[in-house]
């Protein structure tokens, strides 16, 4: 076996940038995701194990009862591992012993959530504050007190994006929010000014055509819907209380607590926007030169018997010759022997010589003298 080191030019990492579109409609109190519908399983009414609405994280135990599910686990030991979710007081009481397993769940999920702040104690907003500082740059929309606003008192409905659901950030410029009643649109936003500023600009010549509505926190998932002017004459009871339809009540029925009583007009949402999802991946470039890797200790390559005289003090392998592989064309005559050999796998080692991967060719690749070979091996990481 050969072992070659890479060099400094050998491996490089570049990163992969991939803007995945996202889609949520909420009507009725019900979320549906990228124009999807919940498939029922035998055992729930969404196969996937989670609620309708939600995305599965580990996407684990699709249709499976509740006792064929598998889940991960940790034997209880002296180094007192554990899950993040379980306390000391409970890691002491619940399992009595060493070698018991705390048993953790796959069926995690998330989906988007609604928060309307509309009372004076508002510990989210006031959680913001730093992230709405640094975004101040692109807009005076963003600050908590202006001449905009001022977001300490003001109605504001808060609309939270899981990071599973965009990645790396929402795209600049790809959000698009729309208000429908009884199907027909009555508002929509759009950070076409790609500053985070949600203009509404639609439909034309509607009530608050080209007002700020809101802002969008990029990085962290979080739209921030400010505008008060009602988007429609026709009331609707929203939560309780007849209004209009405002900005405020965009979202409702998405992970809120709140209803929405359906008279003759019904109200309905949609969020479309682009996350960016960066993935990294390391390259290794693997050279087979022209005077390396011509030789194998394979017993194919070689000719003659493997036997050797061996006695009491002598232990002698018989030479042997090189398999001359070269096709001829002629059935009697015998080509010159080019040293020949078929590269299969390469394996890759750490600087301890630890097997830590191997990558295997569809098709052996021939390997003469007088050929040499770069081989670009891919690892997402």
């Amino acid at each position: 076996m050969s072992y070659f080191k890479f060099d400094d030019e050998d491996i490089f990492t570049n990163t992969i940038e991939t803007y995945p579109e996202y889609n949520f409609y909420i009507h009725s109190g019900t979320v549906f995701i990228d124009y999807h519908q919940p498939i029922s399983g035998n055992y729930s009414d969404n196969i996937t194990g989670v609620p309708k609405g939600f995305v599965s994280l580990y996407e684990y135990n699709i249709n499976r009862s509740a006792s064929q599910k598998i889940y991960p686990f940790i034997t209880k030991g002296g180094l007192r591992s554990t899950f993040r979710n379980l306390s000391n007081s409970n890691w002491n009481t619940q399992y009595g012993y060493d070698g018991e397993d705390i048993q953790g769940n796959y069926n995690l999920s998330s989906s988007i959530t609604r928060i309307p702040i509309n009372t004076a104690s508002r510990p989210k907003i006031d959680a913001l504050r730093n992230s709405l500082r640094s975004y101040h740059l692109l807009s005076r929309h963003y600050e908590m007190s202006s001449s905009y606003g001022d977001k300490t008192s003001q109605d504001i409905n808060l609309i939270n994006i899981p990071h599973i659901l965009y990645g790396s950030q929402i795209k600049r410029g790809s959000l698009d929010l729309k208000y429908y009643i009884s199907g027909s649109l009555v508002g929509q936003l759009q950070d076409k000014n790609l500053n985070g500023e949600l203009i509404q600009v639609g439909p034309s010549g509607s009530n608050g055509s080209g007002s700020v509505a809101g802002v969008v926190l990029y990085n962290e998932g979080i739209i921030l819907l400010t505008g008060s002017w009602a988007l429609e004459s026709n009331s609707i009871t929203y939560d309780g209380s007849t209004s209009d339809g405002k900005w405020y009540y965009f979202g409702m029925g998405s992970n809120d607590n709140a209803s929405m009583d359906l008279t003759s007009l019904s109200a309905s949402f949609s969020i479309d926007y682009k996350g960016v999802n960066r993935i990294q991946a390391l390259n290794m470039f693997c050279n087979a030169s022209y005077s390396d890797l011509n030789m194998s200790n394979n017993p194919t390559y070689s000719t003659g018997s493997v036997a050797s005289v061996t006695n009491k003090y002598r232990y002698n392998n018989e030479p042997r010759a090189i398999k001359n592989v070269v096709s001829s064309s002629f059935t009697d005559v015998e080509q010159k022997l080019e040293k020949t050999t078929y590269i299969s796998k390469i394996a890759i080692y750490d600087k301890d010589k630890n097997l830590i991967g191997i990558a295997q060719m569809a098709t052996p690749i021939r390997k003469t003298e007088e050929k040499q070979y770069t081989f670009k091996l891919k690892l997402d990481i």
